[in-house]
């Protein structure tokens, strides 16, 4: 190869849009291009003949000895994606102002390089910046997650909508039967609630709404599944938890709710809850008839004078 076709090849490389690092074993740098001296602030005259690892000790981590380890004695490529190390030298992105992330994100590509001799004992560290992809990646990631909660989540309160609620009623059911899994249901309502929309407006409905619903979260363990049914019904599943235990959950809500009010427009209003329990049992023939007891249950509070809890008996095995 002629001198003058070295010179470009050298200018092509040393001012190529990537960065290109190449060092030997005990990590003494011989290359540092245009590419890395903008993104680090060091020249190529300070990296030479420094040793890597010094001047970045997050590339002493074991993890990226045993990768170079692998590409010397193998002779080959190691790929290391952003998804896997999102930022492995530490550079600010390209575009500040116009970047969704302060830090480059970048592919880096370990090589083995062999010398005149043969010997292999220099690795090449390619880096692209790969900001731009990984930053519209996370978004679109980002926005999924949040279309997804939003799928699932009822607008008003925030807790689990009917659908997502129902899903999870299923899933319950299924677990039962597989597993023998203990599972209570609770079914409330406000009581008398038509009369607070009717005495006080529709805003002052919502905001009774999403008291309780904020009530019945704080009462409930994370592993419960609370949901608003509908208008001014919720239900939570319990998991582990027998009729007993449904109906101790039940009484806590109930007098808390009881003891809370609403102020609205100079309005103070009062309100309570009836609720439902069922134990789940195989022998309510599916979650639409362990659901239907819990509103039998409830059903029956109404009639009773409200403001209490019922328990659903539990099912007779079939004859």
């Amino acid at each position: 190869m002629e001198m003058r076709e070295i010179h470009w090849l050298m200018d092509m490389v040393t001012h190529i849009d990537l960065g290109l690092v190449v060092f030997d074993r005990q990590g003494k740098i011989a290359v540092w291009n245009h590419f890395m001296e903008n993104h680090s602030g060091l020249s190529s005259t300070e990296m030479r003949e420094q040793c890597l690892f010094d001047v970045y000790p997050e590339l002493k981590k074991d993890w990226f000895q045993r990768e170079l380890d692998t590409v010397l004695l193998l002779e080959n490529e190691v790929f290391i994606t952003w998804e896997q190390v999102p930022h492995l030298m530490g550079f600010a992105a390209y575009r500040p102002i116009t970047a969704k992330s302060h830090y480059m994100y970048q592919n880096v590509v370990l090589r083995a390089i062999r010398s005149a001799s043969g010997e292999t004992d220099l690795v090449s560290m390619t880096l692209y910046d790969v900001t731009d992809i990984a930053s519209n990646k996370l978004a679109l990631e980002s926005a999924n997650k949040e279309l997804a909660i939003l799928s699932r989540t009822d607008r008003l309160t925030g807790l689990f909508n009917r659908g997502y609620w129902q899903e999870q009623l299923e899933s319950s059911w299924a677990l039962h039967k597989r597993y023998n899994r203990l599972y209570s249901l609770v079914i409330f309502d406000i009581d008398h609630f038509k009369k607070v929309n009717d005495t006080y407006g529709h805003q002052a409905g919502d905001e009774v709404i999403k008291l309780v619903a904020e009530l019945v979260q704080d009462c409930a363990r994370d592993s419960d599944c609370v949901g608003r049914y509908g208008g001014e019904e919720f239900t939570v599943i319990l998991p582990h938890t027998d009729a007993e235990g449904g109906r101790v959950f039940a009484e806590r809500l109930r007098k808390i709710i009881e003891a809370q009010e609403v102020v609205h427009e100079e309005h103070t209003i009062k309100f309570t809850i009836s609720l439902g329990v069922a134990e789940i049992s195989p022998h309510f023939g599916s979650e639409t008839g362990w659901l239907e007891a819990a509103d039998q249950a409830l059903y029956q509070c109404k009639h009773g004078g409200r403001n209490q809890t019922c328990i659903a008996p539990t099912p007779e095995p079939p004859k």
